[in-house]
């Protein structure tokens, strides 16, 4: 069996093609790394990269995309709809094939401690890789963003794993192991990003602070606020407004899709938008997914409309058709799948 990592690194630049086409250069360069896809987003300024190989192939790969997005992304003149820390933003690593869990956990240390050392970039251990639990979740290694870093590095509580300076031209990186997340949106009939937060804080598992009669929040004995969970499980979920298509989505990472595959959260969201006035246009799929996650979409369809078709191709179509994974950007199954891409 073939060793095989996905690594899906998120940099702090969705418009200048220059720059999103270096990066994308320095893994091609890393020999025994294959470069799946580039995917630039102009609204969230952002552009998800995903590239596999062998560990050591990955692990050089990320280090030289990281370089070099340090090299030409300046967060101080950044803005992006998207929550971002630096220039490199996050640095999964995922196992794939012949690579355990732990394994990515490695890879994650080495990646920091080299990329803290020589670039002189704060670095954050998320997921499986966190050096704590409070450092699991990268919404909490998030909070404040960018532009409250740099404070937020006095606090002897979230002091780094690796380095500890403040570097103000490229940020902070977060980087970690865990399990293949599908990066999933769903597109909403209005533009009212307001909206798709209502329907983001119903749905995420996290869910949202728990309110009084005069709106404050509640809190338990402990002072932590106390929260109302929502309705999907391994759901992280915001609401946000694309310009470029004057709409509001509910963006979503699906963390485990065995728990919450992408049709049971689009359903979900198309529930809660009827109840707010609005539709669930379609949705889409930024990065790639893996072939069981449609198949799953398409065994649920094809059982609520009685097809019998179980081929897997007939699956695939029935799935994008289902979804409206092609509303946006036509959805090619053989550059979004990843076993296609192998």
């Amino acid at each position: 069996m073939k060793t095989i990592v996905e690594c899906v690194p998120n940099f702090s630049e969705g418009r200048n093609q220059n720059i999103i086409d270096a990066i994308a250069e320095s893994i091609k360069a890393a020999k025994g790394a294959k470069l799946l896809g580039v995917e630039p987003d102009k609204d969230y300024n952002r552009t998800v990269v995903t590239f596999v190989g062998s560990p050591d192939a990955v692990l050089e790969a990320a280090f030289q995309a990281t370089k070099t997005a340090a090299t030409l992304i300046d967060m101080r003149l950044h803005k992006g709809e998207h929550p971002r820390l630096g220039a490199t933003d996050v640095v999964p690593f995922v196992p794939v094939s012949g690579v355990s869990m732990e394994e990515c956990i490695q890879l994650a240390r080495r990646f920091g401690e080299r990329a803290a050392k020589e670039l002189k970039i704060p670095i954050f251990l998320y997921e499986y890789a966190a050096t704590s639990p409070k450092r699991k979740n990268l919404a909490d290694i998030r909070k404040g963003e960018y532009e409250g870093l740099k404070e937020r590095l006095n606090d002897p509580e979230w002091k780094p794993d690796f380095g500890s300076v403040f570097n103000e031209k490229s940020g902070g990186t977060v980087t970690g192991a865990r399990k293949f997340l599908i990066a999933y949106n769903v597109n909403l009939k209005t533009s009212d990003s307001k909206i798709a937060h209502e329907i983001a804080l119903r749905i995420r598992e996290a869910g949202r602070p728990k309110k009084d009669e005069s709106g404050k929040t509640v809190k338990n004995e402990q002072g932590n606020a106390i929260k109302i969970p929502g309705s999907l499980k391994a759901v992280k979920a915001m609401g946000v407004f694309l310009e470029r298509h004057n709409i509001a989505q509910v963006s979503i990472n699906l963390v485990d899709y065995e728990t919450t595959p992408p049709h049971t959260a689009f359903e979900e969201v198309r529930k809660e938008a009827l109840t707010l006035g609005t539709e669930a246009t379609g949705s889409e799929i930024v990065g790639l997914t893996p072939l069981q996650a449609l198949l799953m979409a398409g065994r649920h369809y094809a059982k609520r409309d009685g097809i019998e078709s179980k081929e897997e191709r007939a699956l695939v179509d029935l799935a994008v058709q289902s979804l409206g994974l092609s509303q946006l950007e036509p959805f090619d199954p053989a550059k979004k799948i990843i076993e296609y891409t192998l």
